[in-house]
Order: structure tokens, then sequence, then C-alpha cells
């Protein structure tokens, strides 16, 4: 620790004695320093902070709320690149002096380094420009740096206009396209599906329903059978009431013959009609028949015949005559319903591949319409879109703080800088001093000495100054700290420049 000290007190000393030179350089650096400091420029920042609002109830209900994070991720992202920046350069006096390529790209890059976009909430935003050139005074420098701020929020307004545009305009464009192919396509099954129809109309519905129509078909002849049964018993009930019933019978003291009878048989049609029969029940349409029989029958026999025809056969054998019809049409539809069995048994028997090919054919159909049917609602999709973006951004922002006008700069710091100069020049002064001490052979103290030849050192012989000498040393030592402290004035006399004029832009 002893070896600490002493070699702090010979350095000191080493220092001490060669003072005016460490004064001269300190000096000198600090003069110099101080003219570098003041031809830094000064630099305004401007900043401002945007709230972006990502929710959006009409978004949200049109299922394209968001957009809202992507997009602003997007924007952030490219609000700062070499195209954008030009487009900022080109439209403030940044581009005043830009002539070449190789200018552009130098003056892209240093407003890339003075240019921040910040997120310091979810959807708050800071803009944040430094601006200071040389060729440029004060108060254009900060004027410059408001503009850019303003100019920066201009393109993220625009950016998230034209991008959103942009993107629905070339997705509307995709989706015309892939609709007009898939409509193409539906338009070819649907060609080759009528003409399978036409060709094999039995096996379109495929062999389920050709099997539930099978069994439809059966049904339907088991039911034929039995009314075609219990029409031949009704007929052959019918044909043995005729033959039990006289073809004609005798009248006495009265009109008889077809007249009798036709008299008769319209008395027996006034009677149903009266009890509420129409004219399409089956008694009554058979009492007709009879009567257009009898009529005839009247007027072809003579009138003078004493026998009429007996109404009751006549209306038994109009019955007769209606059954038979039914039992022939329960026939006809029997084999009618039996050729179509056949037909269709052997449709399946023979043709498997048809049904296979309309499976297939139907298949196809449904995926391209379900396809065509997807694209539909996509577009419609994107064209409610396209009008709500047309109308509104795809997010709402507020400018919360507008870029102002800096009055004061934001950087150098000439204070620090000043004292920081004043520092570095009394050190590298005091360091000159020291080394040129360290240059000449010579021992400060005796414990210098004595370590440097390690032998003992007897005594050593005091300086013996005159009082003249003792004067002239004063006024020297006068003179020293004079200067010193000129040159902390100096310091200071400049700091109070400084803050005199921070106030306010030139």
């Amino acid at each position: 620790m002893q070896d600490i000290i002493d070699q702090f007190r010979s350095a000191l000393h080493t220092i001490w004695n060669r003072r005016w030179i460490a004064l001269a350089v300190a000096w000198g650096v600090c003069v110099l320093g101080w003219m570098a400091v003041a031809f830094i420029p000064n630099s305004y920042e401007s900043r401002a902070r945007i709230f972006v609002e990502l929710e959006d109830v009409l978004g949200e209900e049109l299922q394209i709320a968001n957009g809202g994070e992507e997009a602003i991720t997007r924007v952030r992202q490219t609000l700062t690149s070499t195209t954008n920046l030009e487009k900022i350069i080109r439209s403030t006096r940044l581009g005043d002096k830009v002539q070449t390529d190789l200018e552009m790209q130098n003056a892209v890059a240093d407003l890339s380094d003075n240019i921040r976009v910040s997120l310091q909430q979810q959807n708050l935003f800071e803009i944040t420009a430094t601006i200071g050139r040389s060729g440029f005074s004060d108060a254009e420098n900060a004027k410059l740096a408001q503009e850019v701020v303003q100019r920066m929020i201009d393109l993220f307004r625009e950016q998230n206009i034209a991008d959103n545009r942009g993107d629905v305009a070339q997705t509307m464009i995709f989706l015309e396209q892939a609709l007009e192919e898939r409509k193409a396509e539906l338009e070819a099954i649907e060609e080759r599906r009528l003409a399978f129809e036409a060709a094999n109309p039995e096996a379109v519905a495929g062999a389920g329903a050709s099997a539930l129509r099978l069994q439809t078909m059966r049904s339907e002849m088991r039911n034929v059978d039995a009314d075609i049964a219990a029409a031949q018993s009704s007929l052959a009930a019918i044909n043995g009431q005729i033959a039990g019933t006289p073809r004609t019978i005798v009248t006495p003291g009265a009109g008889g013959g077809p007249q009798g009878a036709l008299v008769q048989a319209e008395s027996q049609l006034a009677s149903m009609r009266a009890r509420g029969l129409t004219d399409s029940h089956p008694d009554v349409v058979a009492q007709l028949r009879q009567i257009d029989a009898l009529r005839q029958q009247a007027n072809a026999a003579p009138s003078s015949s004493g026998a009429s025809i007996n109404p009751a056969y006549s209306s038994l054998v109009s019955i007769r005559a209606e059954r038979q019809a039914n039992v022939q049409a329960l026939q006809a539809r029997k084999v009618a319903l039996q050729s179509d069995i056949t037909a269709l048994i052997a449709s399946q028997a023979s043709e498997p591949a048809v049904a296979a090919e309309a499976r297939r054919i139907s298949r196809d159909y449904e995926v391209q319409k379900e396809k065509y049917d997807e694209l539909l609602q996509s577009r419609e999709r994107m064209r409610v879109r396209g009008d709500y973006e047309t109308n509104r951004n795809s997010f709402q922002f507020d400018v919360i703080d507008p870029p102002i006008l800096p009055q004061t700069p934001a950087a150098p710091n000439r204070p620090l800088l000043l004292v920081g100069v004043l520092m570095a020049g009394l050190a590298i002064g005091a360091g000159v001093a020291f080394v040129l001490g360290l240059l000449k052979s010579s021992f400060t103290t005796a414990e210098r000495l004595e370590s440097a030849l390690d032998l003992p050192v007897i005594g050593t012989v005091s300086r013996s100054m005159t009082e003249a000498n003792k004067l002239h040393e004063k006024l020297r030592l006068k003179q020293f700290f004079a200067g010193t402290g000129a040159l902390a004035a100096l310091c200071l006399l400049l700091l109070v420049v400084e803050l005199v004029q921070v106030g306010s832009v030139a």
C-alpha cells in the first residue's frame, strides 16, 4: 500500500514540475474540442403517437374484422422500407440536393437510422424522427422533423387502405377466374348426366332406388291380384242373379212393353236422385244406361205389345257390363305391372356397370356443385368486404399526439460535451506532462532512487531559494492558477451561453 502511495506522489510531483506543459496542452485540447462541439449541428426530434382500434362490430359480423393485428404488423414492418423512405425524401427538403442513385442510397440509409416506429402497447404506436442536417438552420431542421413524422402518418394511412383494397381486387379477379372454370366443368358434367339419364332412365336413381321401386311394384301387383279376385267374384255373383231373373214381365190392365219399362226406370232414377245420389254414383250410372237402352227398345218395339221388359233384369245386365269392364281394366294393369317388373329385373341383372356409371356421374356432379357453391359464397363475402373497406379502413386509428414543431434540440447534449472536453483536456495535459517526466532520467524521491539502484541512500540535498526566487515562484504559481481558472471560466461561459440559447429554435 505504501508503495502505491509513493508512486502516486511521484506521479503528482512529475506532473507538477511540468504543470505549464500540462496547462498548455489542456488549453489546446479544450479549445479544439469546444470548437468541434460548436460545429456539431443541432438535431431536433418530433414524435407522434397513434392509437389503432382493432375491434369493429361490423367487421366481426362480416367475419373480416381483423385483418387488424396482421395488417398492423405488416404495415409497421414495411413503413420504414426503402421505397417508403424514398417517398419521404422526395416529398420533403431532404431530397433537394439528391441527384444520383448513390446520393439517394446514402440519404435513405441516413434517414433509416433516424426514424423509429415502436409499439408501446398492443394498439399504441409511436413514430419518432430525428433530423439534424448541417446544411439547414435549426428552424429548418425542426420543421423538417415534423414534416417527416407527418409524412409517416400519411403513409401509414395510405398503405392500410391501398394494401387491403389491392388484396380484395386481386382476390376478386382470382375468384372470378376460378368460378368461370368451375362453371364450365359443372355444365359439362350436367350435359353428360342428362345424356346418360336419357339413355338409361331406369338406372339413373341407382341400385337402392331400383330395389325400392321393384318392391313397390310387387306390392302393387299383389294389390291388383286381390282387386281382380274381388272383381271376378262380384261378376260371378251378378251372373247368378241374371240367370234367375226373367227377361220380360206381363202387366195386365196397364201399358206394358218397352214403354212401360222405360216409365218404371225413369221413376226409379227419380227416386234415387231424391235420396241424394249424384250422377257419378254407380247405381245412378247403371240406371242411366238402362234408361238409354229401354228408350232405344221402346222406339223400335210395336206399341200394342202386352209384355214389357223386366227392369230388374235390365239393371242387372248394366251392372254386369260395368263389372266386366272393371275386371278387364285390372287384368290390363296386371299385365303392364308384370312387364315393368320383368324389365326392371332384367336391367338390374344384365347392366351393373350402368348403375356404377350413374353413381360416378352423380358423385362428380355433387363434388363440382359443392366447390362451385363455395366459390360463390367466397366471392359474395369478398364483394361485401370490398364494399366495406371502400367506405372504411380495415382498422380505424386516431392520432393521439400529432407531430409538433420541436422547440429545443434533442441532440447533442452540449453541456455534457463541454464539461467532457474540459475533463479530457485536463487529463490529456496531465498525461503529457507525466510521459515527458518519464522520458527524463531523474528521480523525484529518494525512495525511487534507492529502489532503482538497489543501494542505500544516505541523504538528500534540499533546494535552497533566495527571496527573489520565492517571489518569482509565487508569481508563477498565481499565473498558473489564473490560467487554470481562465480555462474553467471559459467552460462555464460556454455553458451559460448554451443554456441561454437552448430555449428557442434559431
